[in-house]
């Protein structure tokens, strides 16, 4: 399992103001889009391309173009649909898939309420979208949705990690398969209640309003 953590200026004002708990939803909602499109450039370095011969207004010349079959990007309901469409401004011909997992609070084991995958993903190159990762069970989770499948290559963004959830994923995925996870931000640890501090509280909530 690789990790990478994107330094840049923009990056850090941009997840400085979603930080803030003040920040009014449409401003939270706004800003994880344009950041998720910077980690979306960062994410997609190794997406698969191949040579093609195009002919530009001057001479012919070859470029590339992305590999079929097509990216799959897969949200996490609910709070990874705030991701998507950051992703997609990058990748407008991916497909999109939906996952919903949701966290016991008490055992804080993921829960599958709601699958929208293709049975099979061979060679697939997948995106997976979540704000945050806490304890990691959620992102074990989908991960391994994901390899059952046939998923060649599964990139996880996220907004946030927990050393104790990076370590759990990590523990869970071993060698087995080819897993980068893509984040604005490493914190500092989780709180007994398996939310990362500082953190930005509640994603979904932030995104979405509490229901």
């Amino acid at each position: 399992m690789r990790v990478h953590v994107a330094d840049h200026p923009l990056v850090a004002h941009k997840l400085t103001v979603l930080r803030e708990a003040d920040t009014p939803s449409p401003t939270f909602r706004q800003l994880t889009e344009e950041l998720v499109t910077l980690l979306a450039y960062e994410a997609t370095r190794e997406i698969a391309v191949e040579s093609v011969s195009i002919t530009t207004p001057v001479a012919p010349t070859v470029g590339v173009h992305l590999q079929e079959p097509r990216p799959l990007v897969v949200p996490i309901l609910r709070a990874g649909l705030g991701m998507l469409e950051g992703m997609t401004r990058l990748l407008p011909t991916a497909e999109v898939g939906f996952l919903g997992l949701q966290r016991n609070e008490e055992t804080f084991e993921a829960i599958t309420y709601a699958n929208r995958l293709p049975d099979d993903l061979s060679g697939r190159q997948c995106y997976v979208l979540d704000p945050m990762l806490a304890t990691g069970g959620t992102l074990v989770a989908a991960i391994d949705y994901l390899l059952e499948r046939g998923a060649s290559h599964v990139t996880c963004v996220t907004l946030l990690c927990a050393p104790e959830g990076l370590k759990v994923v990590e523990q869970a995925i071993g060698e087995r398969a080819d897993v980068t996870i893509v984040t604005a931000s490493i914190d500092e640890r989780l709180n007994s209640k398996g939310y990362i501090v500082p953190g930005l509280g509640d994603a979904g909530d932030r995104l979405y309003g509490v229901v």
